[in-house]
């Protein structure tokens, strides 16, 4: 597999055990390659109430899904995330992300988080000027939403330490100042239903990612924004990231140029 020039950093967060997708690998906290391989993101629309409203959408009555390839993924940890800059506005939407660890393929809610690997954040990076123009077509959403880098992704957490993944939350801070404060219970489908709707429809493998909707306080990011992710588990332990925000053209190395 090819690398570039995004390279693994340790990130230092201790115990209990810490993934993190590097190169479209997972890694352990120590740098160590584990068995699953990063495969594909399946994304949940609007599975926040008060995000759809603040959008002008309608509260879908079943989930909205989208995907993001593998090469979507860039390191959410790393002292920077590029983002274009010449296609408008790149909003930011926090969201936790589900590590997934077996094959599943109609599976019911009552079993689907048997399946999880562990769970983390990550931003669904969305050009919100390109999505708007492609809504008016009635045209698909990936121009705005899986392009490369569009989806920051940072470290997973076991699911066996997670505590009641009910009770976790996460938070998004720009430039010190809270974004976004998502509660895990307020999402209109719960992961477990998430996860049984999905395999009902796309079969998910070990190593993809499920990433399962933004909370309201979206807004756009601009080079320079510093910024802040928190996850609190369900049994209350904390993790904390900060990266900056830079100009897409400023990475170098990512073309095969």
């Amino acid at each position: 597999m090819a690398s570039d020039n995004w390279l693994y950093r340790k990130v230092g967060v201790g115990a209990p055990d810490v993934t993190t997708a590097v190169e479209r690998g997972l890694y352990s906290v120590s740098g160590k390659l584990l068995h699953l391989q990063l495969g594909k993101l399946v994304c949940v629309g609007r599975n926040y109430a008060d995000h759809a409203k603040e959008l002008g959408n309608s509260v879908p009555s079943k989930p909205l899904l989208f995907m993001k390839p593998a090469h979507a993924v860039q390191p959410l940890q790393h002292e920077r995330i590029y983002i274009p800059t010449q296609f408008g506005a790149c909003h930011h939407e926090l969201e936790l992300a589900v590590l997934i660890s077996a094959p599943m393929r109609n599976v019911s809610a009552v079993k689907a988080l048997d399946y999880v690997a562990g769970y983390g954040l990550a931003l669904d990076l969305t050009l919100r000027d390109v999505q708007n123009e492609l809504k008016v077509e009635g045209a698909p959403w990936e121009r705005a939403k899986a392009f490369d880098g569009s989806a920051p992704l940072g470290p997973f957490v076991a699911a066996t330490v997670f505590g009641d993944l009910g009770k976790a939350s996460f938070q998004l801070y720009k430039n010190d100042q809270l974004q976004q404060d998502g509660k895990v219970s307020d999402m209109i489908f719960s992961v477990a239903e998430l996860l049984a709707e999905i395999s009902s429809v796309f079969t998910l493998e070990p190593g993809d990612v499920v990433l399962t909707g933004t909370p309201a306080g979206v807004g756009p990011l601009q080079p320079g924004d510093n910024l802040k992710m928190q996850l609190t588990s369900g049994n209350q332990q904390q993790w904390d990231w900060h990266t900056r925000v830079a100009d897409e053209a400023e990475h170098k190395g990512r073309s095969n140029a």
